[in-house]
């Protein structure tokens, strides 16, 4: 296992005998039912697991939860909210995981990150800086493309609503939150087919049923740990 940038001080990769492995994707798109039913079969097969996501640093969840009730977060305040939540999981949730040889489930990484602030106008070089100087290098990564309005008919079945920053509102793509949430999901597609080109990481069709969408990633990871 491998740093993207100097990564931690201290941290011998040698050492992080688990697996990391990440399920990418935009609300709606599965991510959360692909990582329990991924527990479930990797702890029946007597794998240990942790599974780690955005804003669950024990450090900044809470105050990150509390400002963007507000709506009103500049792009990089918000970015260095969740490059300190980044951190702070790294440091103290997946390298000690990785170190005892559990299988970590990452639900979303630096990708979703980088994508986001990219499309709200960030400097691709200082995010870069921001994000990859201390990220670990994934086993697997799984990006689960969903078309936006797919993605519309989820969220509401599971919200009733839609999200004020999933769907762009604050950089003003449209007054219609509608119309927003298509456009600006429809921007973070287009980085992350940017993203898979540099970074390789496998794309899985999420317009299918959760059992096909875990069929195909459980062939997938089968290979992985094989490794």
């Amino acid at each position: 296992m491998k740093f993207y940038g100097k990564g931690l001080p201290n941290c011998k990769t040698e050492e992080l005998t688990g697996k990391l492995i990440v399920i990418e994707g935009a609300d709606g798109s599965g991510r959360s039912t692909q990582i329990r039913l991924l527990t479930d079969w990797l702890e029946s097969s007597g794998h240990a697991t942790v599974n780690v996501g955005l804003k669950r640093s024990n450090l900044v969840s809470t105050e990150l939860e509390e400002a963007m009730q507000g709506n009103t977060l500049s792009p990089i305040t918000l970015s260095l909210f969740y490059a300190t939540d980044f951190a702070d999981q790294l440091e103290n949730n997946i390298i000690p995981a990785l170190k005892a040889g559990f299988i970590v489930l990452a639900d979303r990484y630096i990708y979703t990150l980088m994508a986001r602030d990219n499309v709200r106008g960030g400097d691709p070089e200082w995010l870069r800086n921001v994000y990859s100087a201390i990220a670990l290098i994934p086993d697997a990564v799984f990006y689960l493309n969903v078309s936006p309005r797919f993605l519309i008919e989820r969220n509401f079945q599971k919200n009733t609503n839609l999200d004020y920053w999933e769907s762009g509102m604050d950089i003003r793509l449209s007054r219609d939150i509608f119309d927003s949430f298509i456009k600006f999901q429809r921007k973070i597609k287009s980085e992350f087919n940017k993203m898979q080109q540099e970074y390789g990481f496998a794309v899985i069709n999420g317009n299918r049923s959760p059992r096909a969408i875990l069929t195909d990633l459980q062939k997938k990871i089968e290979i992985v740990l094989e490794k």
